[in-house]
């Protein structure tokens, strides 16, 4: 009788969350989305580990950092993002939409990396050789130390590491690599799966900075299995307009510092340039004087950037729902501002088209903008304009009032710097103002358009 074979049975992985299950699902039964979970076989996973010599535990306070170093890039806008450098050891995600910039960005990165620290290797699955080294020429990032790879099999990729033992490993992306020992076409969950648990056993056991690109879906969020953001130490996302020069790196996640710094570049023919005076170059078209535009100081982590927000109220069209387009600003955070002051602040709105804008391709998500936001509808609806050098800091609530927000010294001090002299304010007198800035302290929307709107 022949011996008893057993059938590798098929299993079915969540691609937002990593769940498994034994049978296919049109709901994960872990997260709750829809048609999410796609089959692979586990026995061919390509779960590789090499087992480290037992430790045993230590106190704490014994531990220490002493260990602990970073590396600088070269790019200071960047190291900034990472905590103050890369870590060795630590796998980094970057993730961005088509087009963004993103090995554009990683290239400049490894080649003055290189110059600093050693050799590295840049190993791209999407492009040829010539194709890198042309988009090398044309950003002078052509470094004697960086060593370039085209190559997807991540074997191969393994058996270079371990021969050059470079100071800085950059993978290009991991949807294009692919595992031997996993029977299925490279970016498939189980592919993207193996190949992310073996580089990071390659990040640890080597202790070498990885820096690997990651391709987005559709809806924007990290394309392939949700286990690949826990998996590694840092996810950094590379937004911005396409048809706009600037860009912001920002962590959405960082082990090794805090997740609210942000990197500003500007896209040029030489490749991304770091903006030096971030508040100027984003006011440097604004048509001070116009009704519609407000200007707000938003924190993205410790920095202090003012940007413009537009607005513009229009009839609709007799027929049809009124419409509302929102570039920059939260959709939910501006319909919501249009039914404050719809019921608050006495404008009828629901039957006119509006459109809000960010310019310069920046997102402003806090609350701390409402004020602008709510003044830029308001002055566009009422054909007013807002003194040139006035600035608007404040969170609107539901009832109208205007709230307190965080961090409102820094907001002030760059506004004086930047050369306004008034600024609309929050009733919040718990720390000393900036003596060379007006402070106009509002209680509630009708007030701060009295103060606004004033000649």
């Amino acid at each position: 009788m022949p011996p008893h074979v057993s059938k590798a049975r098929a299993r079915f992985l969540c691609d937002r969350c990593g769940a498994e299950s034994a049978q296919w699902h049109g709901k994960c039964p872990s997260c709750g989305e829809w048609n999410a979970l796609v089959e692979y076989r586990p026995e061919t996973a390509g779960w590789t580990v090499r087992r480290a010599p037992a430790q045993a535990p230590v106190p704490l306070a014994e531990a220490g950092l002493s260990g602990q170093t970073r590396y600088t890039s070269g790019l200071p806008e960047f190291d900034r993002v990472l905590g103050g450098g890369l870590v060795p050891g630590a796998l980094m995600l970057l993730s961005g939409d088509p087009g963004i910039g993103k090995s554009t960005l990683l290239l400049q990165v490894a080649s003055s990396f290189s110059l600093a620290n050693g050799s590295c290797l840049y190993v791209s699955g999407e492009e040829s050789l010539h194709q890198i080294a042309m988009r090398g020429n044309r950003l002078q990032s052509l470094s004697p130390d960086l060593k370039v790879l085209a190559e997807t099999d991540l074997g191969a990729i393994e058996r270079q590491v371990e021969s050059s033992s470079p100071s800085l490993l950059v993978v290009d992306s991991i949807q294009a690599m692919y595992s031997p020992e996993v029977d299925s076409l490279p970016g498939s969950v189980g592919q993207v799966r193996a190949c992310g648990a073996r580089l990071l056993r390659i990040t640890k056991d080597l202790s070498l900075p990885t820096l690997v690109v990651g391709h987005v879906t559709k809806e924007g969020v990290l394309a392939g299995p949700r286990l690949l953001e826990h998996m590694v130490d840092s996810v950094l996302t590379l937004e911005g307009d396409r048809h706009s020069g600037y860009r912001v790196l920002r962590a959405i996640k960082n082990r090794f510092g805090a997740t609210d710094e942000v990197g500003l570049f500007e896209m040029t023919e030489a490749g991304m340039a770091a903006v030096p005076d971030a508040s100027a170059a984003l006011l440097s078209q604004r048509r001070a004087g116009l009704p519609g535009s407000a200007v707000v100081a938003t924190l993205e982590g410790s920095r202090p950037l003012l940007v413009e927000i537009q607005a513009l109220v229009t009839k609709a069209a007799p027929y049809g729902s009124p419409r509302r387009s929102v570039t920059g600003v939260d959709y939910g955070r501006a319909c919501l501002m249009l039914a404050v002051l719809e019921k608050q602040a006495g404008l009828s709105l629901a039957s006119d088209d509006v459109y809000v804008n960010v310019p310069g391709g920046i997102r402003v998500a806090e609350p701390a903008a409402d004020l602008g936001l709510a003044l830029a509808i308001a002055g566009s609806f009422q054909e007013r304009a807002i003194r040139s050098d006035t600035g608007c800091l404040g969170e609107v609530g539901l009832t109208g009032e205007i709230r307190s927000i965080p961090g409102l010294n820094r907001r002030l001090g760059e506004l004086a710097r930047r050369g306004f002299r008034r600024c609309l304010v929050p009733e919040q007198l718990d720390e000393p103002r900036p003596r060379d800035l007006e402070l106009v302290c509002v209680r509630d929307l009708k007030g701060a358009f009295s103060a606004a709107f004033a000649r």
